[in-house]
C-alpha cells in the first residue's frame, strides 16, 4: 500500500502543467488510498475537503509559479505536509513543457516519475544547511521600537545592508543573504518562498528570489554579486521562518562571493544602515 494523501492539485486546466498536476492526482488516488481534493468544489463547499485535510497528510501540487492550490491552502488555514511544484520538476528532468492543453508522453512520464517517488518513498523535510564554518552561532542586535513594534538589525562585524532591506553576512569569499526585521513586518505573514537556483551566477542588485505574503510580493535584491551554492531548503514548506527570525533561521540563500571589494562601495554597515530603517519606520510605520 503506498503512501496516502488528500490531494490538492491546482486548476490550471488552460496549461499543460496543470493537465499534469490532474495527471499526478488522479495516478496517486489509483495507486493509493489517497483522496482528490477538487479546486473548484472546495471554494464552495468546503466541510468535506476539509475533513479530508485534516485526515491525511495534505500534498499540494502546483503547476506553476501562480501556486493557485498552495494558495487556496493557505487561504483555508490547512497544513501542508509536501508540495510540487510540476514546473520546477519538468526542469530538473529536462521536460520542455508545451503550451498545448494535452499532454504528450514525456509529460505522462513526467506525472508517473513524480507519483512513483511520492507514493513509494517517504517524502522527507530537506534539513537546513547549516554552513557554522562561516556563520555565527551569536549574533547581537540593537533594536528600534515603534509603538507596538520591534525592528532588529545585527550589529556583528560582517553584516552589511543595502537601501532595498536586504542583509548579506560575508565570510571570506563566503556570503549569507536574507531580508530584515523591516521586509518581514511590513510583509505580515509570509506564506511563499520563491528561491534562485543553485549555481546561478547573479550580479549585484539582480533578484534572489521572492518572498510573498496576503499583502505584497517582495523581490530579494541581492547585496553581493557571486554564485548561489545553497538555498534555506526549510523555506519551501515554512516560509513563516522568515517571520520567526529573518537573520537566522529565516536566512534565504548562500553565494560564492566574485567582487565584494567592488560590491561593498554600495552597502551600508551597522552605523549606516540603522539610521536608515529609523528613518524608514518612522515615515512608513507598518
Amino acid at each position: 500500500m503506498g503512501k496516502t494523501y488528500a490531494v490538492l492539485p491546482c486548476n490550471g486546466l488552460d496549461k499543460c502543467a496543470g493537465c499534469v498536476t490532474q495527471e499526478i492526482a488522479v495516478l496517486i488516488s489509483e495507486y493509493s488510498e489517497s483522496q482528490i481534493i477538487c479546486p473548484v468544489f472546495y471554494r464552495v463547499a468546503d466541510v468535506k475537503y476539509t475533513r479530508l485535510a485534516g485526515e491525511f497528510p495534505l500534498l499540494v501540487v502546483d503547476g506553476c509559479a501562480t501556486r493557485c492550490a498552495s494558495k487556496l491552502a493557505a487561504d483555508k488555514n490547512l497544513k501542508i505536509a509536501d508540495k510540487i511544484m510540476v514546473t520546477e520538476e519538468a526542469k530538473s528532468a529536462g521536460v520542455e513543457l508545451t503550451d498545448a492543453l494535452r499532454m504528450g508522453e514525456s509529460e505522462k512520464q513526467l506525472a508517473r516519475q513524480i507519483v512513483d517517488r511520492l507514493i513509494k518513498e517517504p517524502v522527507e523535510q530537506v534539513p537546513v544547511k547549516q554552513s557554522t564554518d562561516f556563520f555565527p552561532s551569536n549574533i547581537t542586535y540593537e533594536e528600534y521600537k515603534k509603538e507596538k513594534f520591534i525592528f532588529r538589525v545585527p550589529t556583528n562585524a560582517g553584516f552589511y545592508f543595502n537601501e532595498n532591506d536586504v542583509w548579506v553576512y560575508v565570510s571570506g569569499t563566503k556570503a549569507r543573504i536574507g531580508v530584515t526585521d523591516y521586509v518581514q513586518k511590513n510583509l505580515s505573514d509570509i506564506m511563499f518562498f520563491s528561491p534562485p537556483s543553485v549555481g546561478a551566477e547573479i550580479e549585484q542588485f539582480d533578484s534572489a528570489g521572492e518572498v510573498e505574503s496576503g499583502k505584497a510580493v517582495f523581490e530579494v535584491i541581492s547585496p553581493v554579486s557571486g554564485t548561489i551554492t545553497a538555498i534555506n531548503e526549510r523555506l519551501t514548506n515554512n516560509p513563516e521562518l522568515i517571520n520567526e527570525n529573518p537573520y537566522e533561521q529565516g536566512w534565504i540563500a548562500e553565494l560564492e562571493l566574485s567582487d565584494f571589494k567592488a560590491d561593498n562601495e554600495m552597502l551600508h554597515e551597522f552605523e549606516g544602515y540603522f539610521p536608515i530603517i529609523k528613518r524608514k519606520v518612522d515615515e512608513n510605520l507598518v
